[in-house]
């Protein structure tokens, strides 16, 4: 578990700890080669994605346009240990995730699978993201069907090959056999907490880079669990 996700009240110290771990560049990559087509009339689809803390993951497809829902949770293990205290002793075999939902009509699975990779997180650090460490926080794609696993699995050989970042991609390929939602404080956390020292130094920076490389899908206004969860009047 970070420390520096539970230093709510010594924001000095959280501070301190989280300038040693600012975020890292973005990467402009190519887009997939291979993408999902949208049949006429497809509804919204649903992939579920890990990079490190879901704060920033959530972030960052939260000011996606296309993203109709970006959820953050736990993926990879079982229903009975999907809570952030039993994930962060690194035996229950989750990783946080975002389940992020999304109109195949406005955004594509390729792009997402491309701001992912480029914008999300490093898909070059196995079991870490920057200052977070272990299993949980590993780089991961928890496909919905094959369709979702052979387009990720021909973008990572593609990205491979072009030789786009420094090491290769350690992304895993695991089937989705259960999301379940972090607890309410986690919700919308980047949206919420701005000036979070985390949020500041490492995640911010990924949101900017969003609207810096993918200007087309940038979307000032998030939206977040907590607006979609309001009841209509």
């Amino acid at each position: 578990m970070k420390i520096l996700r539970i230093l709510f009240a010594i924001p000095l110290m959280g501070l301190a700890l989280a300038t040693a771990h600012a975020a890292e560049p973005a990467v402009s990559i190519p887009e997939p080669a291979t993408d999902l087509s949208t049949p006429s009339g497809a509804g919204p689809q649903t992939v579920v994605l890990a990079g490190g803390c879901f704060w920033g993951v959530q972030g960052v497809f939260e000011h996606t346009k296309g993203v109709t829902r970006a959820v953050s949770g736990y993926s990879g293990g079982k229903k009975e240990t999907a809570h952030y205290q039993m994930v962060g002793t690194e035996t229950t075999g989750h990783a946080e995730s975002v389940a992020v939902t999304f109109d195949p009509k406005q955004i594509s699975y390729g792009k997402i699978l491309q701001i992912y990779f480029s914008v999300a997180h490093n898909p070059t650090e196995l079991n870490y993201q920057g200052p977070d460490r272990g299993p949980s926080y590993r780089s991961a794609i928890f496909y919905a069907d094959e369709q979702q696993k052979r387009i990720a699995e021909a973008y990572i050989a593609q990205l491979d090959k072009a030789r786009v970042f420094p090491s290769p991609i350690v992304t895993k390929l695991e089937p989705l056999t259960g999301f379940f939602p972090a607890e309410d404080y986690h919700q919308d956390f980047l949206v919420l907490h701005p000036s979070y020292p985390y949020i500041v130094f490492n995640d911010l920076p990924k949101v900017d880079n969003l609207k810096k490389l993918f200007a087309d899908y940038y979307r000032d206004r998030p939206i977040t669990v907590m607006a979609l969860s309001k009841p209509t009047q």
